[in-house]
């Protein structure tokens, strides 16, 4: 395999009559030595290892070919009777040195790899864990901890590898147990935890279980009310994977229950930490909001002002953003208090209706819902008429021709029915007006 590697050019003034001569053959070809080569991706391989056939690959590159469920080489095509793949320091060695020799023609030195962490290594980390949890010795628990998290760092292998042999049950029941003890006294140990286990999920009905306890959400949500930015982060990422993976509303019931919860995560919304805590703390929301205990908050959040800050959201928010704005607005708008605040701002309906083809299929069903509780349940017509005069109508109307659950189809068709009602009282109105929607791209 050739590359062409730009020949680098010496600065210093010594070697002037050198860079004269080499300005004519600056763009000098260089041939992979085929040795060196991974046999699948045909680059330079980084971190060699042999299988069981006596054949040499890139690591990433044979991981991902076994894990795509294949139990054979892909050179010999030889059924594979062990998945070990042991590090070849010869050629590694090799081709550090080749890459050396070659340094003139810009290629870089390829580092030493790491060796990855073992299910063994993890498994005696994980029993390290346990038992200073059972003793309550928060300062071995942490050192753990950051010995985890380091060793995820070092590469995906590590951490999918620590995620695959239930570290995050070990480090929910750590969390708990800890939480339980004192909040204050073991406060870095848990942010510690809290960190680690934004990328432990799913964590099993067990982990779900400890994470999801009275002691564990109290915790969470005071971290919530802290000043740590990072902290706030972790914590509503927690809560939405938590919620996210529960199979009924028990979490959900447990953080309604929390004093300062609907305040914690407003204030996320309102004073942004970042795109990804924005839209975790959106996501916490929604799925509180589907709870049965959920009347109680739903108004406390109308009057703290949610339903304007998630009209807003949709005035220039990206599509992510967006659907889940839209998720918690078609939400909150299941109560009265919400289904009149959405009313009374003058953006909610053109906003509804612009959304609409525009987000994504998730969002097309929120923004229509909405508009069909504000439509059919609210006892004036306002609403009804506004939507048509922002283009409702036409705009439901392409949804029908390009396709839409069923469940959203019946909505859309009693919305054009009570429409329907009130089309000749819009001077503007144009029944085919709606179909230049359809070559328009959304």
């Amino acid at each position: 395999m050739i590359f062409s590697w730009r020949h680098k050019r010496a600065n210093r003034r010594g070697q002037a009559r050198k860079n004269e001569a080499l300005e004519g053959n600056c763009d000098l070809e260089l041939t992979i030595p085929k040795h060196f080569q991974c046999p699948i991706s045909l680059d330079l391989m980084k971190d060699p290892v042999t299988l069981s056939t006596g054949i040499t690959y890139d690591r990433e590159n044979i991981e991902r070919w076994i894990e795509a469920g294949n139990q054979t080489c892909p050179v010999t095509n030889q059924a594979l009777k062990s998945f070990d793949q042991i590090p070849n320091h010869s050629i590694r060695r090799m081709i550090q040195d080749w890459c050396v020799e070659n340094k003139s023609y810009g290629v870089e030195r390829i580092p030493t790899p790491r060796i990855p962490i073992t299910p063994y290594e993890v498994s005696e980390i994980s029993s390290k864990i346990v038992a200073a949890t059972t003793r309550k010795d928060g300062n071995k628990c942490q050192e753990l901890v950051g010995k985890i998290r380091n060793l995820a760092k070092e590469s995906e292998r590590n951490k999918k590898r620590v995620v695959e042999n239930g570290v995050g049950y070990v480090l929910s029941s750590s969390f708990e147990t800890f939480a339980g003890d004192s909040m204050e006294k073991h406060e870095v140990l848990l942010k510690e935890i809290l960190s680690a286990l934004t990328w432990m999920f799913p964590l099993g009905i067990e982990g779900q279980s400890k994470l999801g306890s009275s002691a564990s959400l109290r915790c969470i949500a005071w971290f919530l009310h802290g000043e740590d930015l990072s902290t706030r982060q972790h914590a509503v990422m927690v809560l939405k994977e938590l919620l996210a993976n529960s199979l009924d509303h028990q979490i959900s019931d447990g953080l309604i229950e929390i004093e300062g919860i609907s305040e914690a995560l407003f204030k996320i919304l309102k004073v942004p930490i970042g795109p990804t805590a924005t839209k975790a703390s959106l996501m916490v929301t929604y799925y509180m909001l589907q709870s049965e205990k959920s009347e109680k908050l739903a108004s406390r959040f109308v009057e703290m002002g949610l339903v304007s800050l998630v009209v807003e959201m949709l005035v220039d928010g990206e599509k992510s953003t967006s659907e889940k704005a839209l998720g918690v607005l078609e939400a909150i708008c299941n109560w009265e208090e919400g289904r009149e605040k959405a009313c009374s701002n003058a953006l909610t309906m053109p906003l509804l209706v612009k959304k609409i083809l525009r987000v994504s299929e998730m969002g097309t069903e929120f923004a229509v819902s909405t508009l069909s509780k504000l439509c059919k349940e609210v006892e004036d017509e306002n609403p009804v008429i506004e939507a048509l005069e922002v283009g409702a109508f036409q705009k439901l109307l392409v949804v029908l021709q390009v396709g839409c659950g069923e469940n959203t189809k019946e909505k859309i068709t009693e919305l054009l029915k009570l429409m329907n009602l009130y089309r000749n009282r819009i001077d503007c109105f144009d029944s085919l007006s709606g179909f230049k929607y359809i070559q328009r791209p959304y």
